[in-house]
């Protein structure tokens, strides 16, 4: 654990005098900026800036840079790998009222948004021009914080993730300096691709006060179904014939059994508790109707029930928001437990190894540990419900984690597909990428941040 740094008199001072009461010392504040939505210990920073302009958070880091404070940006608080940690203690940067949406050029489908406008803030500002922007990682993220962990989410397997889907970005440096990267050109050779290098680099080597965002125009038409399966296996691999068929499916969603159980009892369904799938079709009518039909052939071919239709928007939305509400559901399984989210990604023909192996693992430590996934790209969560007192049962869930990601890196996929490193998964980065890879990115990281002030011990092992 590294010394806890704490803001010493002068710094508070230059700090007040930019933020007036937006300069926030309440343990309370400070408390909730210190953790995400996971497992993850409360590290809390000293205290919490609340910005409102790229310029503030300028003056702010050149600040900190002075007086050798750490930094921990902060967008909605949704990270699950424990990202917002302050494990250095001093400042947090918080962007939630950079809330601007600056320019939206509908000619050429791309917008302008400072970073703490959030997935369905963009979305609502958006749909009456029918446009949309389709990354959505359940939580109602901020696009900042979406782009610094390389979001995806449900609509990945059609429209790609957070790196195919920002084109520039405005990032504060940890010195203060303020960069412009890329542009709204849908490609250009010109240079280094800073842009690809800030989005996923999780706060640790800038700041992102704004993006420029590719957008897409709403579907002519959209129809949501669920099917369920008589086990596992099957429903994983028919997911695997759908992908490798080529059928463009926007959303394939696989709950496990004991997903479905936790979805029926939160959300007041009344699915059969079985392995299941959701899906989404995007298109123009003859389009959706055709994608439907050969999805349906292949799903009888292995064993599932007919399709239950959610064509119209009030029913597609209950069926999403009962996905997305997955996560509390499962914590509700179990009274005064937390939740402990992990996900793996792996090539689409390993996909039902991997996670038939994860259940089974599952199953012989006796932990109750829903599996989700989004499948059609070959990356699925487990979420273990975990009574955080209880050592053997903590002990059990680690196991389980390491055999999962050991598994999914030596099938030649990643320990984690989108909830990104963090410190939660520091430790698996050289057996995925190799003494020589992690080395290079210690190296961007002292270039960038040679005092180690951006969000301290996340993403990169120290020596």
């Amino acid at each position: 654990m590294r010394n806890r740094v704490r803001l010493n008199d002068s710094l508070k001072d230059s700090l007040v005098q930019i933020l007036g009461d937006r300069l926030d010392f309440s343990t309370g504040i400070c408390e909730r900026h210190g953790k995400g939505e996971s497992h993850h210990p409360v590290m809390p920073p000293e205290a919490v800036a609340f910005v409102r302009s790229t310029e503030e958070v300028s003056a702010i880091m050149k600040l900190c840079y002075e007086h050798d404070c750490p930094v921990v940006p902060f967008g909605a608080g949704t990270s699950l790998e424990g990202h917002v940690a302050a494990v250095a203690g001093g400042l947090c940067i918080d962007l939630s009222e950079m809330g601007n949406i600056l320019e939206v050029n509908d000619e050429d489908l791309d917008c302008r948004v400072e970073a703490g406008v959030t997935r369905k803030q963009i979305n609502h500002h958006l749909r009456d021009m029918g446009l949309f922007f389709p990354i959505d990682p359940g939580a109602d993220a901020s696009l900042g914080g979406m782009a610094a962990t390389r979001a995806s989410g449900t609509n990945a397997v059609r429209y790609g993730t957070m790196r195919d889907n920002v084109l520039g970005l405005t990032v504060v440096l940890p010195d203060g300096e303020v960069i412009r990267t890329g542009g709204r050109a849908r490609k250009s050779s010109a240079g280094y691709d800073l842009t690809r290098l800030m989005v996923g680099s999780e706060g640790t080597l800038g700041i992102i006060t704004e993006l420029q965002l590719r957008l897409y125009g709403i579907p002519e038409a959209i129809s949501s179904a669920v099917c369920s399966f008589g086990n596992l296996e099957a429903a994983v691999d028919a997911v695997m014939l759908i992908v490798q068929t080529g059928i463009p499916v926007a959303r394939i969603e696989l709950l496990d059994d004991v997903q479905m159980d936790a979805v029926n009892r939160y959300s007041k369904l009344n699915y059969a508790v079985l392995p299941t799938l959701f899906f989404e079709f995007h298109g123009t009518p003859a389009g959706v109707a055709e994608q439907a039909e050969q999805v349906g052939e292949i799903i009888k071919d292995y064993g599932g029930g007919d399709f239950q239709w959610a064509s119209e928007q009030e029913d597609r939305n209950k069926l999403w928001q009962a996905r997305h509400d997955a996560y509390y559901a499962s914590i509700n399984l179990r009274s005064d437990c937390e939740g402990w989210p992990t996900d793996v990604c792996v090539p689409v023909s390993k996909l039902s190894e991997c996670i038939l192996e994860t259940r089974k693992l599952i199953d012989e430590a006796e932990l109750v540990a829903p599996i989700i996934g989004h499948v059609g790209d070959g990356n699925f969560h487990v979420l273990f419900i975990v009574d955080p007192e209880n050592q053997n049962e903590m002990e059990s869930a680690a196991h389980v984690n390491k055999a999962m990601v050991d598994m999914a890196i030596g099938f030649g996929g990643t320990c984690t597909g989108e909830h990104g490193i963090g410190m939660g998964k520091k430790k698996y980065l050289i057996k995925e990428h190799g003494d020589n890879a992690v080395a290079v990115m210690r190296k961007i990281k002292n270039a960038l941040d040679p005092k180690g002030l951006l969000n301290p011990g996340k993403v990169v092992p120290e020596i």
